[in-house]
């Protein structure tokens, strides 16, 4: 397969919103997080990335397809959600740019587009002026009854991209999951490393 993965600038960006939704739809419905999506609550969500001019929006094409894509933006576009999880660290938010989602259809994994996610992300951050960056990932109990066997984490993956989880630090945002009719709040750990 040949997948082209690329920034997406101004008005590419707005085109490719309702992919993103439906790709996070999709790929957020598997393990760990298993999220009931609907892309009214999608297109909601993503306004922030049409709203934020710090934006970066990151795309993976099979053609024309988008088949992935992986999105951040400064910190503090995002500080009602996790201002209160940074408290405490000393860490000013106009520091760390926040890589939000990173969507891939499973038969395009293992070919390294997570690696160029990273990567264009943290070139972005760093055009930017911010020192550091984070993301976060949810955290869901072991004995969780939809967790597959075998299911197994990004950790090892994120590590070597030399972010490590930062201790006590964590924020919770909602959203519905599968089988279930409301909302529920979930933990999510944040990551962190100096660029």
């Amino acid at each position: 397969m040949s997948v082209e993965t690329r920034v997406l600038r101004g008005a590419e960006v707005e085109a490719a919103l309702d992919d993103v939704a439906r790709l996070r739809i999709a790929v957020f419905r598997d393990w760990p997080y298993l999220y009931d999506g609907d892309l009214d609550y999608e297109r909601r969500y993503l306004q922030v990335y049409r709203d934020s001019p710090g934006t970066v929006l990151v795309g993976a094409f099979d053609g024309d397809r988008l088949i992935g894509a992986s999105t951040g933006t400064p910190m503090e576009d995002h500080a009602d959600d996790f201002a209160a999880a940074f408290a405490g660290t000393g860490l000013a938010l106009q520091r760390v740019f926040y890589c939000a989602e990173s969507v891939l259809l499973p038969e395009y994994r293992g070919q390294g587009i997570g690696h160029r996610f990273f990567d264009l992300r943290e070139d972005h951050a760093r055009a930017l002026g911010r020192s550091h960056v984070a993301f976060c990932s949810v955290r869901r109990p072991d004995d969780h009854p939809l967790r597959p066997v075998g299911a197994r984490s990004n950790d090892d993956f994120w590590r070597k991209r030399g972010y490590s989880p930062m201790r006590g630090v964590l924020a919770e945002f909602s959203w519905k999951d599968i089988g279930l009719d409301a909302e529920t709040k979930k933990p999510l750990q944040f990551w962190i490393r100096a660029i």
